[in-house]
């Protein structure tokens, strides 16, 4: 991979505030990271687009790039909505499980696990919300998949700060106990553990770590 590349910036930018060195409310000025880059601001540009649209900053018209920084009660109310869709999810996917479909999960759950073991937070983080989108995608519905995908983007940042390894642990271990209460085709045990888990991964989410003010060039050092 090329360090100037696009997909280099946005990696480096994603690491820092991942690992907490660039914090909400952050300005990312676009010459201050094409010099620390080394590349011009268009490709600059281009990754802080890329980053807005997987809501880790915001841009504001005349103002630039920063850090975004969700609110709990947006947290709160993302939670709440999934909560209601995932609820009938789960009760739609048990009616038409297979074993193809139970296959598949697995495999994606041992991907979480993994990512888990090996300290893999962005890596883990998306494999962990992406579970819920794959449940939607392996009914074959994709306009589910698309809003849920937008609404575990809508509160990634937020998990990807405040949810610690412990969690993450529980998260995947309860995905395992969701997977196996489909393959036994049990509605209400599977409705009920996907409940419990979302109420997990909210209750877990620490909301109120104090982070310190961060400066752009000692984070990307």
């Amino acid at each position: 991979m090329e360090p100037s590349s696009t997909h280099h910036i946005v990696e480096s930018l994603t690491k820092a505030i991942v690992e907490h060195r660039l914090h909400p409310g952050t300005k990312l000025a676009e010459q201050k990271l094409a010099d620390h880059f080394g590349v011009s601001r268009t490709l600059v540009r281009q990754a802080l687009i890329q980053l807005a649209q997987n809501r880790l900053i915001r841009l504001e018209p005349a103002r630039g790039a920063f850090v975004a920084a969700p609110s709990v009660e947006e947290a709160k109310q993302v939670f709440a909505v999934r909560r209601m869709l995932e609820a009938e999810m789960t009760r739609a996917f048990v009616q038409q499980v297979t074993p193809a479909k139970i296959k598949a999960l697995r495999a994606h759950v041992a991907q979480e696990k993994q990512a888990v073991d090996s300290q893999d937070i962005p890596g883990r983080t998306e494999l962990l919300g992406d579970f819920h989108v794959r449940l939607a995608e392996l009914m074959g519905n994709q306009v589910l998949a698309e809003l849920l995908r937008e609404l575990i983007s809508r509160c990634a940042l937020i998990t990807l700060m405040y949810q610690s390894t412990n969690a993450a642990e529980h998260s995947n271990e309860e995905h395992a106990e969701i997977v196996k209460a489909l393959a036994a085709k049990d509605e209400a045990l599977a409705v009920r553990l996907m409940n419990e888990h979302l109420m997990h991964v909210e209750q877990n989410l620490t909301f109120d770590r104090k982070l310190p003010a961060s400066a752009l060039a000692m984070a990307l050092t």
